[in-house]
């Protein structure tokens, strides 16, 4: 995995050059900033107005040194001269403000679009697409990438833009008033830009790869807060304190190997830029000797190449914030082009048919995507006419849960059909399919909200009514009505206040306010306490009633009365029938279990 993780990075690492195509496929992110182009347009016509009158200030203090030495061709006073740039900080600061507000209002909004977006394309896309992913590479993508995209959206682009615009106004102010030191000056760019581009690229690619090793200790962090109960039962906090260190020492690497670049790259800016700039003062100052040159324009001279040389050193910086948006863009879109399994806007409860609930598997084969050499279910074929139950039993990795799984669409099969009241289930509008399904899974993963809103989670908008009967129904309305809050209770993160059997029944409650016409339960008594398991098998006999059901069940006594019985092994089903018909079977594997749980002689 680790190995794995490398390589991927480094492949991601090489495509960190800026090319056309991915600037060009980086821009549909601005589609989300279209809506506010308005404030987009006024912010960046106030930063160019800024950058200009900030260049005209900036031309000030030289006017003044001519005025005090009586070279000034304008024929104002130094009072004058500071009045006016008392005007113009007031109109810049004005316009910085604006802009500042304006960039404001365009990254906000549109970057809470593209959240809401990205948020809603991770929780439509398919199952197998998921588990492909961890859960700290998901989360990372629509929080630290979205923020990149953001940072550069309100800041970056700005500055960027703005660095730009002064230093082709800088060198415009030099070129027009002094075009031979000019001449001088503008012989050191070459170098610098192709330095500049050494040292980004080889930066950016140090930062993406600490960006990287990054995420990867979020995913420690978030493996072990989710599974804490299991680290702490085995003893294993210096285990999960050591797996932390050792990504954060690769981050740490990684973070002073590019520390170091970006020092030479700052030495470099500094001897070859201001190397050069004494060297152009000094033919300056000779020509100010001659006579050549004003005063004044000397110094003018000085503060816009000061200005210059900044504007370089600092696009450099920001071009590498620019690329590693870009890379954060192309994650973020490699998500948003997924396609998605369901629409949401067709995610409508009060037009769906209720199925009747005839189900029919026909010569089902089935390999998970990620195993594909490992064939999970090989033929398998049943018939559940509609109202029954019938119960799945077998050793673990015999395929039961995969047949819940493939009714549900999780997967595709690979061959063979299962049918629903005669019609494939691909056939329906997935929505709407598996709005006629209830699940209540074994281990009960209930939102960390109040009782109210997991029950609801069956069917939102459900009257009090509903909800109240709905939990009389499960089993649990006594203990629901014992604590202070009531339905306002909260039950924690995945329900960590609630013992297994009141999550069992909330969860009971919960399929019981969806009201579906298929059932499926997967073991869902298998870990509880015999007064919580009768407590919630009292609670599915009264779910069960007059649905479709198929049970997964360790427990046998909890299968007796159930209308057919599977057993498989290996993907197959090797024996079929009644509780009393399956027992009678005496070298049957069901009777060889009955016999091991019921105690009962041949």
């Amino acid at each position: 995995m680790a190995m794995r993780k490398n390589n991927n990075s480094e492949a991601e690492t090489e495509k960190s050059k800026l090319s056309g195509d991915r600037l060009r496929r980086s821009m549909k992110v601005f589609s989300y900033v279209l809506p506010y182009k308005w404030p987009f347009i006024w912010g960046m016509l106030s930063l160019a107005l800024g950058s200009m009158l900030f260049l005209l200030i900036m031309k000030l203090p030289g006017e003044v040194f001519n005025i005090i030495s009586g070279e000034s061709a304008y024929g104002i006073s130094v009072t004058q001269a500071f009045l006016i740039v008392l005007a113009m900080l007031g109109l810049q600061g004005a316009l910085s403000y604006f802009r500042v507000q304006l960039f404001a209002i365009v990254s906000e909004k549109s970057m809470a679009n593209l959240r809401r977006d990205l948020y809603q394309k991770l929780v439509t896309l398919s199952i197998p697409y998921l588990e492909e992913k961890r859960v700290g590479e998901l989360t990372s993508r629509i929080t630290s990438d979205v923020t990149q995209v953001q940072g550069v959206v309100s800041i970056t682009l700005a500055e960027f833009i703005r660095q730009i615009i002064i230093l082709i106004g800088g060198i415009g102010m030099i070129v027009f008033t002094m075009p031979k030191l000019a001449l001088i000056m503008l012989g050191t760019f070459p170098i610098v830009v192709i330095g500049a581009m050494f040292f980004g690229r080889y930066i950016r690619k140090l930062m993406r790869s600490r960006q990287d090793q990054l995420a990867a200790t979020n995913v420690v962090v978030e493996e072990t807060m989710q599974s804490i109960q299991t680290v702490k039962a085995y003893t294993n906090e210096a285990f999960e304190v050591g797996r932390y260190n050792a990504t954060l020492k690769d981050v740490v690497k990684l973070s002073l190997k590019a520390a170091s670049m970006r020092g030479l790259f700052a030495a470099f800016i500094i001897f070859v830029m201001f190397g050069a700039l004494f060297f152009i003062i000094w033919q300056a100052a000779l020509m100010v000797q001659k006579g050549e040159m004003l005063r004044g324009d000397l110094l003018d001279f000085v503060v816009f190449t000061g200005i210059i040389g900044a504007a370089i050193a600092s696009l450099g910086s920001f071009y590498t914030e620019i690329v590693s948006a870009v890379g954060a863009t192309e994650r973020i879109l490699d998500i948003l082009d997924e396609p998605s399994e369901i629409e949401l806007d067709h995610q409508t409860k009060s037009s769906v048919q209720r199925f009747q609930g005839d189900i029919v598997y026909q010569g089902v084969h089935f390999s998970y995507p990620s195993r594909k050499d490992v064939p999970v279910l090989k033929g398998i074929s049943f018939t559940i006419p509609a109202g029954k139950k019938i119960a799945l039993v077998g050793s673990s990795g015999a395929g039961k849960s995969t047949i819940m799984q493939l009714l549900l669409q999780f997967y595709r099969l690979d061959e063979g059909q299962i049918l629903v009241d005669g019609k494939s289930i691909y056939d329906y509008d997935l929505n709407h399919f598996r709005q006629n399904i209830g699940l209540v899974p074994q281990e009960v993963m209930l939102f960390g909200g109040t009782i109210r809103e997991n029950i609801l989670y069956g069917r939102p908008g459900a009257a009090e009514d509903d909800i109240i009967d709905a939990a009389r129904k499960a089993n649990a309305w006594d203990f629901i009505q014992s604590f202070p809050d009531g339905l306002e209770t909260i039950v924690g993160e995945r329900g960590v206040k609630l013992s297994g059997g009141q999550r069992q029944r909330i969860a009971i409650a919960r399929a019981i306010l969806k009201d579906p016409a298929i059932l499926l339960l997967d073991e869902a008594t298998s870990s509880l306490d015999a007064e919580s398991e009768k407590q919630v098998q009292e609670a599915l006999n009264k779910l069960m009633e007059g649905r479709t059901s198929i049970i997964i069940a360790h427990r046998l006594a909890t299968i007796r009365d159930v209308d057919q019985i599977y057993v498989l092994d290996n993907g197959q089903i090797i024996e079929q029938g009644t509780h009393e018909n399956l027992s009678s079977i005496e070298d049957g594997i069901y009777n060889s279990l009955a016999k091991l749980q019921f105690e009962v002689a041949p």
